[in-house]
């Protein structure tokens, strides 16, 4: 069974580009370009319940709640899972999935008041198939990481079978490049980008040169961040029980546009 998995912080369905003065709704655009992925499963950030102060500056402003927006009129199931509320409104996680979502969990994964953050666990039913998919979004402090990397490591240890097919993925903030061993040794998950390295020159003119003697320690995820031009790793996808046949950040136009984060894009071939 083939999958393709996209994961995308969509900083609240508004933007200002580089250069303007004034923020923009971004929202269509991106509602746009998520569908053109035509992916099976699709994990995003920083989603957006209500804002009665972005519906009354803006006149294009959808009307309902942007996961219930993003999913209408296609065949994607929607799962949305809170993580802050204010005066205005609210926003957190969202999956959205062409396969019936057997069940969902979201969990406060807050480290302070100040910093609401949330992890969002649902069962997905693939064609018989069981895959437990997790959205999440840490916090900008490494402590506060460090603790929701340790929730994330114990949510997958006490409540997902060993060996069952898993995809976790979303925005870690891991600026650093921290968090990824601990997550591959206790999880034996994989993350996409680093599984996916396409050969470089050296290796492409001799294709038996040996790995670099650092090449094992070293584990790289997309480059995602800022979108105008992206440097640091902050967006991960985590898998276990499936094969990676593609990965790609998206970058450039239109998406340097729509968000301060690019899109990641993967194939994955199901083991099972």
């Amino acid at each position: 069974m083939k999958l393709r998995v996209a994961s995308y912080n969509i900083h609240k369905g508004v933007f200002r580009p580089l250069g303007e003065w004034r923020e923009r709704v971004s929202i269509h655009a991106l509602r746009e370009r998520l569908h053109a992925f035509d992916a099976d499963l699709i994990f995003l950030q920083e989603v957006q319940g209500q804002h009665v102060g972005q519906a009354a500056r803006h006149a294009d402003w959808p009307q309902q709640p942007h996961y219930e927006y993003l999913a209408q009129d296609t065949p994607y199931h929607v799962v949305y899972g809170q993580n802050l509320v204010h005066r205005h409104g609210d926003h957190g996680n969202v999956l959205l999935s062409r396969y019936p979502i057997l069940d969902a969990e979201n969990l406060d994964i807050s480290d302070h008041s100040l910093e609401k953050r949330g992890l969002l666990h649902c069962r997905v039913n693939m064609d018989g198939v069981e895959v437990h998919c997790l959205v999440v979004h840490f916090g900008l402090f490494a402590a506060s990481r460090r603790r929701q990397n340790a929730a994330l490591v114990a949510r997958i240890q006490q409540h997902v079978p060993a060996g069952a097919p898993l995809i976790v993925a979303g925005d870690f903030n891991d600026w650093r490049n921290d968090l990824n061993h601990q997550l591959h040794e206790t999880l034996s998950v994989r993350e996409v980008f680093n599984e996916y390295q396409p050969p470089g020159l050296w290796r492409s003119l001799i294709p038996q040169l040996p790995p670099a003697p650092w090449a094992e320690r070293r584990i790289r995820p997309a480059r995602s961040f800022p979108s105008v031009l992206p440097m640091l790793r902050l967006d991960r996808m985590y898998q276990r029980g499936f094969c990676v046949q593609r990965a790609e950040v998206l970058r450039g136009a239109p998406w340097r546009d729509l968000s301060d984060h690019c899109p990641l894009l993967a194939d994955l071939e199901c083991l099972t």
